[in-house]
């Protein structure tokens, strides 16, 4: 069946057409709607296709860590809710779930998107911790691009809840946003064979020989790199694959 599946999609994209009908650097429809959780700080729900994530933001106050005694940090947590795929089981995160936190969390830690000493409430004693949680709706591909931008999202619609020595009540939210002063996105390039890819379907993942998840700044900078897949990938293609993905990046930033 595996076979079977990636001779379908090879001899597809060498005709310049996929499972679904689209070409090769097409996303399906995407959308980003904000403030959908009234008990998160900050909240966003990201479609792309059928694919469907939400995420939410929580501040925390903690004591800052010993090494950064002046600066506050953020977590990333993804949740493949079994509801949203047979593929997904309850209990301790999946591979799957650990990467697609540890990408998404690099690309926003790396981008210094969030200027973690403005989140310093007290140098040694207090801090802010920004805690982005991500839970899948439904999975029908291309989770690594939909997880990041839910994540950027819910962080660029975040607040600050009231804080006075403590936080007395989540639901008592200020209107100062998080210093926030770049805004990353994260775009996953596959390849199969020779061709190189976007926004694959379920099926489509499950044959792809390497992936190249890239985070990418405004001004097409490059803020971090992950490789995925059993499949070496050439320099050249390596380099092909940064340039498209600089190219959709603009497409998924367009919809923040």
């Amino acid at each position: 069946m595996h076979d079977e599946l990636k001779n379908q999609v090879g001899l597809l994209l060498s005709k310049q057409t996929r499972l679904d009908g689209r070409t090769n650097e097409q996303y399906r429809e995407i959308s980003v709607e904000y403030g959908v959780s009234k008990n998160a700080e900050g909240s966003a729900r990201v479609k792309i296709g059928e694919t469907e994530v939400i995420s939410g933001v929580k501040m925390e106050v903690m004591k800052p860590y010993s090494d950064r005694p002046d600066a506050g940090s953020l977590m990333v947590n993804v949740e493949l809710n079994p509801l949203s795929s047979p593929e997904f089981e309850n209990g301790p995160p999946s591979i799957l779930a650990i990467e697609l936190a540890r990408i998404t969390d690099r690309c926003i830690r790396e981008s210094k998107a969030i200027d973690v000493k403005k989140l310093c409430i007290k140098s040694g004693e207090k801090m802010w911790m920004v805690v982005i949680d991500v839970c899948t709706l439904n999975d029908a591909g291309n989770l690594f691009d939909a997880v990041a931008l839910a994540a950027v999202a819910a962080v660029t619609d975040a607040v600050f809840p009231a804080f006075d020595g403590e936080i007395v009540d989540y639901k008592n939210k200020t209107s100062d946003k998080l210093p926030l002063s770049k805004t990353p996105v994260s775009t996953t390039i596959y390849k199969y064979g020779d061709h190189l890819l976007v926004d694959p379907t379920s099926d489509e993942e499950k044959v792809y020989d390497s992936r190249m998840t890239v985070g990418v700044l405004e001004d097409g900078s490059i803020c971090s790199l992950q490789k995925g897949g059993d499949d070496a990938i050439e320099p050249d293609i390596v380099v092909k694959m940064i340039e498209l993905a600089k190219v959709k990046s603009q497409e998924l930033r367009k919809n923040l």
